[in-house]
Parts: C-alpha cells; structure tokens; sequence
C-alpha cells in the first residue's frame, strides 16, 4: 500500500471521534438534557437517522435541502442522512396519530448531518437535544419547552449572566408587514432572507430582495422593523393589539411566573430559517453574542397535516453539542456526569489474582466501577499506571496482604490508605 492509499488518522472533514476524555463533557450534557426533561414532564423517543429524501427535503426549507448527505440504496430507494429530528418526529406522530393521546411531550438526544461550510460552532455532524409538544395549542408550550432548556443550562451552570433567549413571532412580523403593505405572498421571502442578517451584510440582502422583485421602499421598510428594539415598540408601530402581540405578552407574563424571567428578552431579529414554523419563535445565545446559536425552535402548527396527518399544533426545540461545549470552554466551566469513583485492583501474582476477582466481581455486582487488572504486574508499575487518575481508589494485593487477611484501599485524590478485610473464599 503506498502513502496514497493510506487511510486518514482523522475522522472525514465536519465529522468528530470522542476519545474517553471527551466523552466526559458529552456524557455531563446528555445527563443534563435528560434529566431536565424527565423533570419537566417529557417522555424519551428515538427515530432511525436515515430519512425519506422526500420527506427531508419538503419540510427542511430551502437551505437544508442543499445541505443534506444523501444516496440510493440498492433497491433504488432515495434516502438521506437526517439534518433535524423534527421531520422524523412529524412522520412517527403522523403514522399513529388516532393511536396516541394528545398532548404529548416527547425528548430524544440524535445525531444530525449536514454538509454545509465550517465554522466556528458549525461542524457538519453533531448530537442534537430536541423537545417538543404536539397537541398544545395555548402558548404555555412555549414556555414549557424553553424553562426546559433553561433548566439544564443552569445545570451546566450557565444563567443569565451568561445566556439570553431571544423571543419574537412569525405571526407578530407578518402582521408588522402587513401593515406596511407588504403584500401576504411575499412574506415567506421576506422571512428567509431577513434571518440571513449576520451571516450576510445587509446590503447583500437588500439587493438580493430587490432582485427577485421587492420595491425599494418595501425592503427599506423591512429593514426599518428590524430595528424595533422592544415588544412596546413593536406594539406602537401596529396600532393595535393583534393575536400574536397578545400571544407574545401572554409568554413573557408566564416566563415571570416560572421564574425565567431574566433569561428571556424580546428580539425582533429572530425569524429562523426553517420552512415549518408559524408562531412565536426563539433562539438562545450567549450575552455578548461571541457565539451562534445555543439552541432554537417555535411552533410549527401545520407540518403535521402538510404530511398527511391531521392538523396538530405542536412547538419544538432544538439544542445542539457544538456551540454550548465552545462556550462551557470559554467560561471554564467543565461539567462532569454524575459517575461512580472508579476502583482500580492490581495483584502481584497468581496467587492473589483469585482475592482480586472475588474484590472486584463483589463491587459490580453492588453497582461500583471497577478496572482488574488483566495480568500480574509489580506494584511500581501499577501505581505508576493508575496513579495519572485524578480520582477514584487503588487496591494492590499482594502476599503480605494475603497473609493478613487485609487489603490498603489508596485515594488517589488525597493519597491517604485505609485498611479493610478481605472478602472470604
């Protein structure tokens, strides 16, 4: 095999591999994200990550269309890898929808694909934390799915020192350009390329609206309501209270309620991307803004029925790996999942290797992490090698130990050594 035909040490480009230390902050997240939706309510559930291209490419909008890695199988089926969770969602909810009991609050924590330009909090794979609520069509859903995530970034310990979530509404910008006479059928337009805002400058944007036929007045307009800076000043510029502005004020007066109220702030800014979305909408980012998007979501009424179903309110969020691992980093915060000490048991010779199983099979069993030794080793070489953890206990059994009936329990934390019997043959 010459160099060229070497495989690559490094996993394909946008993909990542979890060495055991790593595995470390992804396994404290996936323990934060489960345990705040069991606490708030939510039930877990799983979805193959190979889609229906159709299916993909209907309800992820325009730019994910592009963006997903997808192939024929061998019987010619067009499929893809998934780039979001909630197209699987809508599908499974859909194929037993007359079976199961609405509202239901679902969870799962799935691997995501896209094939899309890196950058800093973008890779082109990453673990993705959704919830969502089908059924539910009073804006409590909202606040439900996000006091959720609110509560596992506090787990991770990220408040609102740290984090914000950005709240605006679909129904609240189509009612601003509605009364700018922005005409219904051009909002769609409007949404997609107002929420390219960062990511583009704005003149780009106000040249690609004006070249797929908006007036020049009109895009002034649109531009001019991104600059509303508060949900009063949203409230002024219609001139009366409309459904979404009263759905708004009704999440914000809820949010006190639960306590979330610092972590959430009106942002006429947040549009979001994705086709299927209806109503109020948000996305989480870190204060000074250094960062993308923690997490996103909103309501996306219709996706059921444009599938086939029946019509279903339901609200969602997705929460993904990359960006709050970058941004625990950035505040040195380093999360660990709840995880028994680890127990290391070494042995001189043969002769006490029975002693050492009879240790560590008596601690599994309990539930107890313990690495055995695989062979024999001197006590030099065994500290040595798990002497480099920073915590847990070390046994070396020995023949004095044997002849004593004893055994030295070492933390590896403190190096202090107590004694204690040894179990009976």
């Amino acid at each position: 095999m010459n160099d060229a035909d070497t495989p690559p040490f490094g996993p394909p480009r946008g993909m990542r591999d979890f060495y055991p230390e790593d595995m470390a902050l992804r396994n404290a997240l996936f323990q934060a994200w489960t345990e705040a939706a069991r606490a708030y309510g939510f039930e877990p559930y799983d979805a193959c990550v190979v889609e229906h291209l159709a299916l993909l490419k209907r309800k992820g909008g325009e730019e994910i269309a592009e963006q997903l890695y997808t192939f024929t199988d061998k019987s010619g089926r067009e499929l893809a890898l998934r780039a979001e969770i909630t197209p699987s969602l809508a599908r499974m909810v859909a194929a037993r929808q007359t079976q199961l009991t609405f509202p239901l609050k679902w969870f799962t924590i799935g691997q995501c694909f896209r094939y899309e330009r890196m950058s800093r909090g973008r890779k082109r794979e990453h673990y993705q934390w959704n919830l969502d609520i089908l059924g539910a069509s009073d804006v409590g859903a909202e606040v439900e799915v996000i006091a959720t995530a609110i509560h596992a970034l506090r787990t991770l310990g990220l408040g609102p020192s740290d984090v914000l979530v950005r709240v605006n509404s679909r129904g609240l910008l189509a009612d601003l350009f509605a009364r700018a006479a922005i005409p219904q059928e051009r909002h769609g337009s409007l949404f997609l390329a107002l929420d390219k805002r960062g990511k583009m400058d704005d003149t780009a944007i106000a040249d690609m609206l004006l070249g797929e036929g908006f007036d020049r007045s009109a895009v002034e307009t649109a531009f001019s309501l991104m600059n509303l800076s508060s949900l009063d000043e949203a409230a002024a510029r219609l001139g009366e209270e409309t459904p979404s502005l009263a759905t708004l004020k009704r999440l914000f007066d809820l949010a006190r309620l639960y306590g979330i109220a610092e972590s959430v702030v009106f942002d006429v800014g947040i549009i979001r991307g994705l086709g299927y979305y209806t109503g109020p909408v948000f996305e989480c980012f870190d204060v000074e803004r250094r960062f993308r998007a923690l997490f996103g979501g909103g309501r996306y009424d219709n996706l059921l029925a444009a599938l086939g179903g029946r019509p279903l309110p339901a609200v969602g969020l997705g929460f993904g790996d990359v960006v709050v691992s970058e941004l625990l980093a950035d505040r040195h915060l380093r999360p660990r999942a709840d995880d028994p000490a680890l127990i290391h048991i070494g042995f001189f010779g043969e002769s006490q290797r029975p002693a050492a199983i009879r240790l560590a099979m008596r601690w599994r069993v309990e539930g107890r992490r313990v690495e055995l030794a695989l062979s024999p080793e001197k006590a030099k070489s065994f500290f040595g090698r798990v002497g480099r953890s920073p915590a847990g206990q070390a046994i070396y059994l020995g023949p004095d130990d044997l002849a004593r009936g004893t055994f030295r329990m070492k933390d590896l934390a403190t190096r202090t050594e107590t004694e204690h019997p040894l179990p009976a043959s």
